[in-house]
C-alpha cells in the first residue's frame, strides 16, 4: 500500500492509484467531469485540478499517480482558481440554457457551475453552434453546443459496450462527438451513454421534455426482463412510470443497464393495456366487472372438471412471473387435483428435471474469468450485461471460446468459434470431451476423434485457473437438453470448470424453486400447447409469441373448451374466453429469482391502472372461489416465506437447493429441431410494446416494425 497526505488526512491506497482514488477513499470530493470509475482515465476536462506539494503546477486528480509520501491538498487558493479557470473555459462555447435544458437539476455541469463559476461571463465573440444529428430512436444527439468534450459516452462504447459507436472529429473548438458517417447508435446498452453524460448533450429520446426530475419521486425496483436481475431507479410523477434509470449494485449489474431494462416501461402506459376484465360472449367482447368474470372463470373450471376430471386442466405461466404468482399459481392448480403446470414456454425438452438449473457462480465472477466457453448463445443480445462482464474478462486476457449455430458479433476477443447446426452440438461437445480425454488420459465419455477447433478449446479450458461452461437460451431450449448438460459436466469435472445455464427469464430460477412445473401424470407445456388441456390458464403467456409452437400452438390452444388469459395486456383475443387484467411489475410487489440464485423483492412504484388488480391476488381469490382453502395468505410477505420457505431477500438461495448435475447420456441426435429463442427485443410483452425499441435496428433486423404487438 502507498500512504499519502490528502488534505491534511493519511489515506493509504493501492500501488498505481491515482489522487482520484485518494480522495474517493477519503470522502474527499474533487470536481471532475471526463473522470468515471468504469472508464479508462482521459484527463481531458481537468475540472479535477489540485495542488501537489513540490509540483511547479496544478495537477489532475485522475491522471496523476500516488507516490509514497505524497502531499495533496485540494481546496488551496491555487487549487480553486486553477478549477474556476478551467470552468469558465469549458463555458465559453456552451449555449447557458439551462431553463429549457432536458438536464436540468441533474447536470453536473450545472451542478459545479454554481459553486467555480463567475457571476458573469467574460467571452463576448460568437459561440460555436454544433448541428443536430439523428442517431437512432432512444439516444437523442439533437444538443450538442451542449458537449463538454469530456469523451465519456466514446470510452463507454470502446470500453464497456465493446464497439466504438462514436468517436470525436476534428479539433479545437470545432470538435464534434459524431457516428461514422451518419450511422446510428444500435448498442443494447446504449442507454448508459445518457446517464455518464455530465451534461445536457446526450439526453433520452423516449422521455424527451417530459418532466422535471425535481418533479418526479424515485422508488427502487428489479427488471422483469433478463436473468440478471437489475437493479432499477424508476421515476414516477401523477402515478405514472416517467423514466427509467440504474440502481448501483456492483454485485449485480455494477452501475449499467440494458436498454430493453431502461425503454420498456413504455409499454406500461400504452393503449394495449388491460384495466377491466373482459368475457367473450357470442364472439363479441364485453366489460364486465371482477365478480362477474370470476364467477365465470370458477364455473367453467367446476364443469370441466366435472366432465373431463381434473387433469384435463392446465396453466401456462411465464418464467418472467414472480415466485408470489407462481407459487399461487402452482397452489391453485394443484388444488384443483392437476398437476398441469409448466413454465417452459420455448423449451423442446420437457424431462423431469433433476434439479434447480441455475448460473453455477457468481455473476460478479463472470467479470474474473480467465476462460469460458459458451454454448448456445447469442450472449450479447441475450444476456447484455452477462456479455459486458465477460468482455471485461477478456480485456484482461481471457480466453472465450463459443459453439453455436452461427456467428454473431459479441464485441469480444474471442479464441475458437464453433458454428454448427444444432443438431451437431453434441456431436461438438463430444469432441472437446475427447480432446480433454486424450490430453488427460482418461476415458472419453463418447468415442470420437477431435478436430483442431476441439483440441484448441480444449487446451484452454484445461490451463487457467477461474473457469467456466455456460449453456445459453439455444442450449436449455435445445431438443436434447439434458445430453448437452451431461457433456458439460463431464468436461467441468475434468478441467475444473463451473458449469452453469445463464437462463432466459428475470425468473427462471425462481420458477424452479416453486415448483412451476408438472409432476406425475401432468401435462407439460408442449402437450398443453398441443391441445391436450380443456381448460388452460394464461399468465403472462402469448402463445404465439412466448412459446416454442408460435403462432400453430395459438391455433391450437384456440380449441380448448376454455382459455383464460391473465395479462397486463389486451391480448390472446383469438384463443381465450375470459382476458383478467392483472399488474405488471411496475403495479405489484413480487420477487425474483436471478441466475445465480439471487432473491431480490420490490414494491409497486404506482396504482394500478383502472381495474387491474396484482396476480398474486387474483389467483388467491380464484383458489378460494374454487375450494381451495389452503391459500389464506393476505400480503406478498406471507406468499413469499410459504413458497421459500427461510430465505429472506437480498440472499442468495442456499447452494443446496441448486443443481446443474446430470450424468452423461446416449441420445439419437439425427432428428433433432433447431431450438426455438426470442430475439432481444421480442422476449416478453413489455419489450414487444415499446414503441421505441421496436424502431431500433436489433427490432427491424428481427422483422418487426411499428412497435406494438397485438
Amino acid at each position: 500500500m502507498v500512504e499519502i497526505e490528502l488534505d491534511g488526512k493519511k489515506v493509504e491506497v493501492a500501488p498505481g492509484s491515482v489522487v482520484m482514488h485518494a480522495a474517493e477513499k477519503a470522502g474527499v470530493y474533487v470536481p471532475h467531469f471526463c473522470y468515471h470509475k468504469k472508464l479508462s482515465i482521459a484527463a481531458s476536462c481537468r475540472m479535477c485540478l489540485v495542488e501537489v506539494e513540490k509540483a511547479p503546477k496544478p495537477m489532475p486528480a485522475c491522471a496523476t499517480p500516488v507516490t509514497q509520501g505524497m502531499v495533496v491538498r485540494t481546496k488551496t487558493d491555487k487549487a480553486i482558481k486553477a478549477q474556476q479557470s478551467v470552468m469558465e473555459f469549458l463555458l465559453i462555447n456552451h449555449p447557458l440554457d439551462c431553463p429549457i435544458c432536458d438536464q436540468g437539476g441533474e447536470c453536473q455541469l450545472q451542478d459545479l457551475a454554481v459553486g467555480y463559476s463567475g457571476s458573469t461571463s467574460r467571452y463576448e465573440e460568437e459561440k460555436r453552434v454544433v448541428p443536430n444529428k439523428d442517431v437512432g430512436p432512444l439516444v437523442s444527439m439533437e444538443e450538442m453546443s451542449r458537449c463538454i468534450h469530456c469523451t465519456r459516452c466514446v470510452r463507454f462504447g470502446q470500453e464497456i459496450a465493446g464497439q466504438m459507436e462514436l468517436g470525436m472529429s476534428h479539433r479545437g473548438e470545432h470538435a464534434e462527438i459524431e457516428t461514422f458517417v451518419g450511422k446510428t447508435i444500435d448498442s443494447e446498452l446504449s442507454g448508459n451513454m445518457i446517464d455518464i453524460c455530465p451534461v445536457g448533450a446526450l439526453t433520452s429520446k423516449p422521455f424527451r421534455y417530459s418532466a422535471r426530475t425535481w418533479e418526479m419521486s424515485r422508488r427502487r425496483s428489479v427488471s422483469p426482463h433478463d436473468s440478471t436481475g437489475a437493479n432499477l431507479v424508476v421515476q414516477v410523477k401523477n402515478h405514472r412510470v416517467m423514466r427509467v434509470i440504474p440502481f448501483e449494485n456492483e454485485a449485480v449489474n455494477e452501475c449499467w443497464i440494458a436498454d430493453r431494462d431502461r425503454f420498456s416501461y413504455e409499454a406500461l402506459n400504452s393503449s394495449d393495456r388491460l384495466t377491466q376484465p373482459m368475457l367473450k360472449q357470442g364472439g363479441e367482447w364485453k366489460t364486465v366487472d371482477w365478480q362477474t368474470a370470476l364467477e365465470y372463470v370458477a364455473n367453467g373450471v367446476t364443469d370441466i372438471k366435472s366432465q373431463h376430471g381434473a387433469d384435463a386442466i392446465g396453466l401456462l405461466a411465464s418464467p418472467h412471473s414472480t415466485v408470489e404468482e407462481l407459487f399461487l399459481a402452482g397452489a391453485l392448480i394443484r388444488g384443483i387435483g392437476s398437476n398441469s403446470i409448466d413454465h417452459r414456454l420455448r423449451h423442446a425438452e420437457h424431462n423431469p428435471a433433476s434439479g434447480v438449473r441455475w448460473l453455477g457462480r457468481s455473476i460478479a465472477s463472470l467479470s474474473t474469468l480467465d476462460r469460458a466457453l459458451v454454448v448456445g448463445s447469442n450472449l450479447r443480445k441475450d444476456h447484455p450485461l452477462f456479455a459486458q462482464r465477460i468482455r471485461q474478462a477478456a480485456k484482461r486476457g481471457a480466453k472465450v471460446s463459443v459453439l453455436n449455430e452461427r456467428t454473431t458479433d459479441w464485441a469480444i476477443a474471442l479464441q475458437s468459434v464453433v458454428n454448427a447446426p444444432a443438431t451437431e452440438w453434441i456431436n461438438e461437445l463430444s469432441k472437446i470431451a475427447s480432446a480433454i480425454a486424450t490430453a488427460k488420459e482418461v476415458a472419453a465419455p463418447v468415442a470420437v476423434v477431435p478436430d483442431a477447433a476441439a483440441i484448441s478449446i480444449g487446451k484452454a479450458l484445461l490451463s487457467g485457473s477461474d473457469k467456466a461452461i455456460l449453456l445459453g437460451n439455444a442450449a436449455a431450449h435445445h431438443e436434447h437438453a439434458s445430453a448437452l448438460l451431461g457433456l458439460a459436466n463431464w468436461i467441468g469435472q475434468q478441467t475444473g470448470a463451473t458449469v452453469g445455464y445463464l437462463t432466459e427469464a428475470a425468473n427462471t430460477v425462481g420458477a424452479q424453486l416453486v415448483k412451476a412445473l408438472p409432476s406425475g401424470n401432468g401435462l407439460t407445456a408442449q402437450q398443453m400447447l398441443g391441445g391436450e388441456a380443456k381448460a388452460l390458464f394464461l399468465l403472462n403467456v402469448e402463445p404465439g409469441l412466448d412459446t416454442a409452437g408460435g403462432p400453430a400452438a395459438l391455433a391450437k390452444v384456440a380449441k380448448s373448451q376454455m382459455v383464460v388469459t391473465l395479462s397486463p395486456f389486451r391480448t390472446n383475443l383469438e384463443c381465450s374466453d375470459v382476458l383478467l387484467p392483472i399488474a405488471p411489475f411496475s403495479e405489484t410487489a413480487g420477487s425474483f429469482v436471478n441466475a445465480e440464485g439471487l432473491l431480490q423483492s420490490f414494491h409497486a412504484v404506482v396504482k394500478p391502472l383502472g381495474d387491474t388488480r396484482p396476480a398474486w391476488k387474483v389467483l388467491r381469490v380464484l383458489s378460494n372461489m374454487l375450494g381451495v382453502a389452503a391459500l389464506k395468505q393476505d400480503a406478498v410477505p406471507e406468499v413469499l416465506a410459504a413458497a421459500l420457505p427461510g430465505v429472506v431477500s437480498g440472499e442468495v438461495v442456499p447452494n443446496a437447493k441448486l443443481s446443474n448435475a446430470q450424468p452423461v447420456v446416449r441420445v439419437d441426435v439425427s432428428h433433432a429441431t433447431t431450438p426455438c429463442t426470442a430475439s432481444i427485443y421480442q422476449l416478453d410483452g413489455l419489450v414487444r410494446r415499446s414503441p421505441s425499441l421496436q424502431m431500433t435496428a436489433d427490432a427491424r433486423a428481427a422483422g418487426v416494425m411499428n412497435g406494438v404487438v397485438a
